[in-house]
């Protein structure tokens, strides 16, 4: 259904993106204080490693929805010099 309304396709993508970079923000945090007694170090690092590359691929996304969205919307803008 989505597909025939780009614009809320958009802005939908944008939200989820952004609710991905919060939650795996908040999940770096509580990583080693909630899952200490349920893993092993090793278990725990490769998971921060995990979280981590994740939220950079993430970062790295988010500007670009925003780009598509903004498009999509007519929104003009002026190059700098």
């Amino acid at each position: 259904m989505l597909r025939r309304h780009p614009v809320v396709l958009a802005r939908v993508t944008h939200w989820h993106v952004a609710g991905s970079v919060d939650a795996h923000q908040k999940a770096l945090g509580l990583v080693r204080t909630e899952l200490a007694s349920v893993a092993d170090p090793s278990t725990l690092d490769a998971t921060v490693a995990l979280l981590e590359g994740e939220l950079h691929r993430l970062r790295a996304l988010l500007p670009q929805v925003l780009a598509v969205d903004a498009a999509l919307r007519g929104v003009r803008h002026r190059a700098r010099l």
